[in-house]
């Protein structure tokens, strides 16, 4: 792939989440949660059911919190969803949960569709997206005989034919075999935009350059990888040697 194919080159983005909450029910998921960095790839840890998947659709714009501000690039990307549609894109952690159209080519040509592209454009831009890939034979491919990796693929490359700033991940490794989730993380690890990480699993985010610790849908912790990705360990190593079953994950 190509630099510059996912955002044109574009500089890093601004996140800036500022004393976010959402409740379900009478339960808070998302406790006051604030984020303002200008890294370029920013990691969001935690266990299960600690509210990763949650911010992540926040941050995308797909859901709106009941209180705090949320603005990416400077767009408030739950009022603005014209703008958004530029601005983030989400990589979600079960492609079928994101495929619509049985074809590769069909699911490409729908988000810039969306976005008002002509539909000559439109088919440049998904033969690009598709050739920086090597995957310029998947066009007419239909996507139910593609494997869990493939349908991933398939999902970024979409993700990518918008062009957005930032990119949410939310696990997109899970259910992957290693071979697969080595492949997809080269593809990763060369998109030209803002990434935002959400994972489980702390060395998958060794590398970034901020971490968040989430926790009961609270910011525990965040700040340098190293720092608080060796803080999260330590903590489940406490836990997961005790005998306190109430501190299993729902």
């Amino acid at each position: 792939m190509t630099q510059g194919a996912a955002n044109g080159g574009q500089g890093i983005a601004d996140i800036a989440l500022s004393s976010v909450w959402l409740a379900r029910g009478d339960r808070d998921v998302l406790c006051d949660v604030t984020l303002c960095s200008d890294a370029r790839r920013i990691g969001i840890v935690g266990r299960n059911g600690s509210g990763k998947t949650t911010l992540a659709r926040v941050m995308a714009g797909l859901v709106p919190p009941d209180r705090g501000t949320l603005r990416l690039c400077g767009v408030d990307v739950v009022r603005d969803r014209k703008a958004a549609l530029r601005t983030v894109g989400i990589l979600f952690q079960n492609p079928d949960h994101q495929i619509i159209f049985p074809t590769v080519q069909e699911e490409l040509t729908f988000g810039l569709a969306q976005m008002g592209q002509p539909k000559d454009a439109a088919a440049a831009r998904v033969a690009a997206i598709l050739s920086d890939f090597g995957k310029a034979h998947w066009a007419d491919a239909n996507i139910h005989t593609l494997s869990h990796g493939q349908k991933q693929l398939v999902c970024l490359m979409a993700v990518v034919a918008m062009a957005p700033r930032i990119v949410v991940l939310d696990e997109p490794f899970s259910g992957l075999d290693l071979v697969t989730r080595m492949q997809l993380g080269r593809y990763l690890d060369r998109l030209d935009a803002t990434v935002v990480h959400v994972s489980h699993d702390p060395e998958v985010l060794r590398d970034y350059d901020h971490v968040v610790w989430l926790d009961a849908g609270r910011v525990q912790q965040q700040g340098p990888a190293d720092a608080v990705l060796d803080a999260y360990i330590a903590r489940m190593t406490a836990l997961g040697a005790g005998d306190d079953l109430s501190h299993l994950a729902g």
